[in-house]
């Protein structure tokens, strides 16, 4: 018997210091009309000192936990994605876990960028289909501005910190949203396009080196453009052709939060409207894994996502990775 996987409850959480374009004139050269018209962005949020990706995905995932109505220690996975974990050991799905209360479940911190929150989903289909007694959370959270470089006037005005969460069972509980499919590709050959090198083993810091520019992200920003809008377009096709729908039958379109412009692209190659896809990056700017989860929360919140209707997620991020995930509300 195969056993449907449905998101329950939905959540996100973003810090409350917000970092506006007209604060970001003041720290390096550029300027809101500049930042604005390149990227859509106006503001994001900033997390304050001390404040760890397992603090903000803690609380994501409270609030999606209340949003289901599921108590959490009815929770048996967790699973977190990031690039900007607390420590290397332990997890930060550890962290989570013992923040929520809970003991002895099975947790994990997974690596897919920008792409972490559609990865989870795909990730908690797996385990629904051979536990459907789980109840899995799904948690993408970022602090990313820990890994910006706040002299780089290219990759500084894109990033933000925020969290955001899913819990995913097999029950639909009243009004779940089915996880109807997922398509997820990789190319491992491009990832020299996007970067955060340093501390890593590939390039390791022995005690009194510098922090060089290698250890922030570090962006070929066209390229990433162009493989952006490409290959997302190309999977959210895939995922449209193999379920017999066309763009008429897609209520809202919920695209990676990295760019405006990469956004409208690939929203104009599937031909959908722009009044069909969901924007939150002129509040939140990029905060990598965590952008669905958000906009998913938000769209739902604004009445965008009426009942019965198709939602159509399509993400892209370092790796490069790439995916898609058709969602029945």
């Amino acid at each position: 018997m195969k056993h449907e996987a449905y998101i329950r409850g939905l959540g996100y959480y973003a810090p409350e210091k917000i970092l506006t374009n007209a604060d970001l004139e003041k720290m390096v050269e550029t300027s809101d009309e500049w930042i604005t018209t390149r990227t859509g962005i106006k503001e994001r949020h900033i997390a304050a000192p001390g404040e760890t990706v397992s603090d903000m995905a803690a609380e994501a995932a409270r609030r999606a936990l209340a949003d289901a109505g599921i108590e959490a220690d009815k929770v048996t996975h967790i699973f977190l994605y990031t690039v900007t974990p607390d420590y290397y050991t332990p997890s930060a799905a550890c962290l989570v876990e013992e923040k929520l209360g809970i003991r002895g479940k099975v947790v994990q911190d997974v690596n897919a960028a920008c792409c972490g929150f559609v990865y989870g989903l795909e990730m908690a289909r797996a385990v629904i289909a051979l536990h459907p007694e789980a109840t899995v959370i799904v948690a993408a959270a970022e602090v990313l501005t820990t890994r910006t470089n706040w002299a780089d006037r290219r990759t500084c005005v894109l990033f933000g910190d925020a969290a955001s969460a899913a819990v995913v069972t097999s029950d639909a509980g009243g009004n779940g949203a089915r996880v109807v499919d997922a398509r997820l590709a990789s190319d491992g050959s491009l990832g020299h396009l996007l970067t955060i090198q340093g501390g890593g083993s590939g390039h390791p810091y022995k005690l009194g080196d510098s922090v060089g520019e290698e250890f922030f992200l570090q962006m070929n920003g066209p390229e990433v453009f162009k493989h952006a809008v490409r290959k997302m377009t190309d999977i959210c096709e895939q995922v449209l052709a193999a379920n017999g729908l066309g763009n008429d039958d897609i209520a809202l379109f919920i695209p990676h939060q990295a760019n405006l412009r990469i956004m409208e692209a690939v929203a104009k190659k599937l031909g959908l409207p722009l009044e069909k896809v969901m924007v939150t990056v002129d509040r939140f700017g990029n905060t990598s894994a965590s952008t669905i989860g958000i906009a998913l929360t938000e769209a739902r919140a604004a009445g965008r996502i009426p009942a019965g209707s198709k939602v159509l997620l399509g993400v892209f991020g370092g790796g490069f990775t790439w995916g898609s995930a058709l969602l029945q509300f």
